[in-house]
């Protein structure tokens, strides 16, 4: 059995940057630090930055007046910042840039005047960041049908905005069926979500062509990975989701002569290598890594976690 590797998977630049300035707030201020929900969606990232002194909270009332509490990547509302400020604590932004970009996005729609739609998935934590960072009302579009759900006059003024880890298939068949009810709307082309979302689906697309089976190694609460999986079946292929090496099946590779492997930009490597050395422990095979985007991008760190000169 072969095994082939997606190029790029894992990490993006934004998973990265927020991690490290989890480890850096553990550096410069000690245990404990507290992060405001997942610092990105990985149980293993979370249980790593835990055993270093990290205290993951789903409410600020957990954190104690005058600690220091970390928003995670995906971004938190303005009440969220207000919060913490109220309660003296020292906060620090982990958002990923390219979602503070959406954020900018957004606001500058609203003080425009426009009436502002979001493509998104509820209840996600990038969602509510978003919704919650404009003071005007926000309508949410999940798929086509809520398009044309809308009670909404064809004249009104609309700009939308998009949830960075969406299928990029599906957030242009909605953008389409935006534009053509509203012709007059505005918002970013689809190729502006996110390069990180771009190139893995771009990669996983390709994946599915030459294998007979597709793992994708991701948390099921990762939008992103669950996004790849499905980009993975609509190319034709079998296509699993898996958090770890315990979770593959037997079962699944029988008749499988290609397995190919890709994981979402929050998924540490390690997992993936878990994932490739239990395969080739079921049927030892080449392992061959496709040609790729190779990404170069980085973000800086927030200036008050500059490392102190000796």
């Amino acid at each position: 059995m072969q095994v082939v590797l997606a190029q790029p998977r894992g990490f993006c630049a934004g998973v990265t940057r927020a991690i490290e300035i989890v480890e850096r707030a553990l550096y410069l201020h000690g245990a404990p630090v507290y992060v405001f929900h997942e610092i990105v969606h990985n149980q293993w990232v979370v249980d790593d930055l835990r055993a270093r002194g990290a205290v993951f909270v789903d409410a600020l009332d957990d954190v104690p007046t005058g600690a220091t509490v970390v928003f995670s990547a995906h971004g938190v509302a303005n009440a969220v910042v207000a919060q913490a400020r109220l309660r003296g604590l020292h906060a620090i932004d982990a958002t990923c840039p390219l979602v503070s970009k959406v954020h900018q996005q957004a606001q500058r729609f609203v003080r425009q005047g426009l009436t502002l739609l979001m493509i998104g998935h509820a209840g996600h934590e990038e969602v509510v960041g978003t919704v919650g960072r404009v003071d005007a009302p926000v309508h949410l579009l999940g798929a086509v049908a809520d398009v044309h759900a809308l009670d909404l006059p064809a004249d009104t003024p609309l700009a939308y905005v998009t949830q960075t880890t969406l299928s990029l298939d599906d957030t242009r068949e909605i953008i389409a069926a935006l534009q053509a009810r509203f012709p007059h709307i505005v918002g970013p082309e689809v190729d502006d979500i996110c390069y990180a979302t771009q190139n893995r689906q771009t990669a996983v697309r390709a994946l599915a062509t030459r294998v007979d089976l597709v793992l994708v190694v991701g948390a099921r609460n990762s939008s992103n990975s669950n996004r790849l999986r499905e980009v993975a079946a609509r190319a034709g292929v079998p296509a699993i989701l898996v958090q770890d090496r315990h979770e593959i099946q037997p079962a699944w590779l029988r008749g499988a002569a290609r397995v190919g492997v890709t994981s979402g930009a929050s998924t540490p490597e390690v997992l993936v290598q878990g994932v490739v050395d239990a395969l080739q422990a079921q049927q030892a095979g080449p392992v061959v890594q496709l040609p790729g985007v190779r990404e170069e991008v980085s973000f800086r760190l927030p200036a008050e976690l500059a490392l102190p000169v000796d």
